[in-house]
């Protein structure tokens, strides 16, 4: 559609979903299409987000649309929009408006807010999840393609898994938080809603990149991008059995089902990161929230929630000793989080226990709120990345979700293995300018024990691919040696990924030998740079060219 259309089908939403709690304020609807009908008559000339319509969450600054966080008392009107913002602007989409939270994104239930609760855009009973709760609902409503929220400790997940579509968390520093009022500003990202992991990637690359006056922005690798990475092989991990809570069975088993779709999964024990989240509203961080919102709790804190201002209120007793403690505590869950994923791609989790009734909520308004920050609060602290994506309904209907986290800068593989867990269709992977072909036969392959050294220099998987038939393989060990003969050749099965060109010598480099570099004619003719052994290296190695493939002979070589 043409952006005058899609910002009529969005206005025409609007009015047909009629929640009086979703918008704190509006873009006028002459603005909007004004808008709208100016982007048609330029054209595209490029960007990315092209008359997409979106809106964005009210503590996200909007020049000249007052910034409320959800407490009107603290409401001031910027005259610059956040970073954030202006990039989506500067891409073509179109603002719809600024929603509803819970007050200074404080919370996971999407409750806590003197504008009203948005509607669950599945289930009315149901909590909409937050604090992102008008960003989450207003996408699921079919109101916007897309919606900025926010994410400390699960913002940007919960209200996903609430209303069945995906919400992507990035790393620390990846987007700026600019124009953001903080929450825990150390912890805080910016974080994405769209109906599509594809969607939510496409938006993701517009808003990444080093704001020179976020104090906490920070470049990502330069071989970083947003599209899903997809791979033929993972390495994944979940918690262990006895680490996993569930609202009710339904709940299980769908979390469950998932795994067996994801294929083999290893259990790690992730108590150590658990153990950490528990300090998220009992320590350094309550006092970080405390001290950027000092000025309305001693000035009007009759204006601040009674929750969120018993919250807040506690972190004027936070000493500093104490304080010290929690980052201590931080630093070793980081240290035990990268060695979890020293080994592993992504971490799966249940994005929450499950997704409870606005009258449960009222029987036990604090207990179900830590409950949804079961699975999420770990990960702002320990500087991971978070993908969640729908993982279907129980027999009753309520929704449940599914979290990938990975490393910091992991966004592109969490897509990838998400797009494929819920069945969308990812665009086939390209080369880009600055990258070179490398064909991978052994270890460093998808999966495999190698395969982080391949990640560390930014490589990315792009396609399977066979050797033309003139080489044999030998098992060196731990890795085959791809020898081109004269005679008897047979064609072998690889991996083509992508490698920034500046990143060759230095992998090099840690090759060992007899393993080289060089050129590797492959079926259809293409010749990129491979994996090759020397002849004089293999000496008595074993020949196992007619497993035709390193992973065909791993699985014969144990017994499968």
């Amino acid at each position: 559609m043409q952006p005058l259309e899609q910002a009529q089908a969005a206005l025409a939403r609007i009015a047909e979903w009629n929640d009086p709690a979703l918008f704190i304020a509006r873009v006028p609807d002459a603005d909007v299409l004004a808008r709208a009908a100016a982007l048609q008559a330029e054209g595209p000339k490029g960007r990315a987000l092209f008359g997409l319509p979106f809106v964005v969450k009210d503590n996200i600054d909007v020049a000249g649309i007052p910034t409320t966080a959800a407490c009107p008392a603290y409401a001031y009107t910027p005259t610059e929009s956040a970073t954030a913002v202006q990039r989506l602007l500067d891409a073509g989409a179109v603002l719809l408006g600024k929603v509803n939270l819970d007050q200074f994104a404080t919370g996971l239930v999407g409750v806590r807010s003197p504008f009203g609760i948005p509607r669950n855009a599945l289930r009315a009973d149901l909590v909409p999840g937050g604090s992102s709760s008008g960003s989450a609902t207003a996408v699921a409503a079919g109101i916007a393609a897309f919606s900025l929220g926010t994410d400390t400790a699960g913002s940007g997940r919960v209200p996903a898994a609430a209303n069945g579509i995906v919400g992507l968390k990035p790393s620390l520093g990846l987007v700026p938080t600019r124009g953001v009022v903080p929450a825990c500003r150390s912890l805080d990202c910016v974080s994405v809603f769209a109906r599509s992991v594809a969607e939510a990637s496409a938006v993701l690359q517009v808003l990444a990149g080093v704001d020179a006056q976020d104090r906490y922005s920070r470049a990502a690798p330069a071989s970083w991008r947003a599209s899903p990475a997809p791979q033929p092989a993972w390495r994944l991990v979940a918690p262990l059995d006895e680490q996993l809570v569930f609202d009710t069975p339904d709940d299980a088993a769908l979390y469950h089902a998932m795994l067996a779709r994801a294929g083999a999964v290893k259990r790690v024990d992730i108590a150590p990161l658990l153990a950490i989240a528990q300090r998220l509203y009992d320590g350094a961080w309550v006092a970080e929230r405390t001290a950027a919102l000092r000025g309305i709790l001693e000035s009007a804190p009759e204006a601040v929630h009674p929750v969120t201002r018993g919250i807040l209120n506690a972190g004027f007793g936070k000493q500093t000793v104490d304080a010290w403690d929690d980052l201590h505590a931080a630093a070793e869950a980081r240290r035990y989080a990268a060695a979890i994923f020293a080994g592993a791609d992504a971490l799966l989790l249940p994005t929450a226990p499950g997704i409870p009734t606005l009258e449960r909520l009222v029987a036990e308004p604090v207990a179900a709120n830590s409950r949804l920050g079961t699975y999420t609060n770990f990960v702002n602290i320990c500087d991971l990345a978070a993908l969640a994506v729908p993982a279907g309904f129980r027999a009753d209907g309520v929704p449940a979700g599914l979290t990938l986290v990975g490393p910091a800068f992991s966004e592109a593989r969490l897509a990838g293995l998400g797009a494929a867990l819920i069945g969308e269709a990812c665009a086939p992977p390209v080369l880009a300018a600055d990258e070179l072909p490398l064909f991978a036969i052994g270890a460093h392959m998808a999966g495999l024990p190698l395969n982080p050294q391949m990640l560390r220099h930014g490589g990315r998987f792009i396609r399977e691919a066979r050797t033309a038939p003139i080489y044999r393989m030998h098992d060196l060990g731990v890795r085959p040696g791809l020898l081109r003969v004269a005679d008897g050749g047979m064609s072998l099965a690889g991996e083509v990924w992508a490698l920034p060109a500046a990143s060759v010598g230095p992998f090099l480099a840690e090759i060992p030998p007899p393993l080289g570099f060089g050129r590797v004619t492959l079926e259809d003719g293409e010749t990129p740079l491979g994996f090759l052994c020397e002849a004089a290296g293999i000496g008595a190695a074993p020949d196992i060219a007619p497993s035709q493939g390193w992973r065909e002979h791993l699985l014969k070589r144990e017994g499968k």
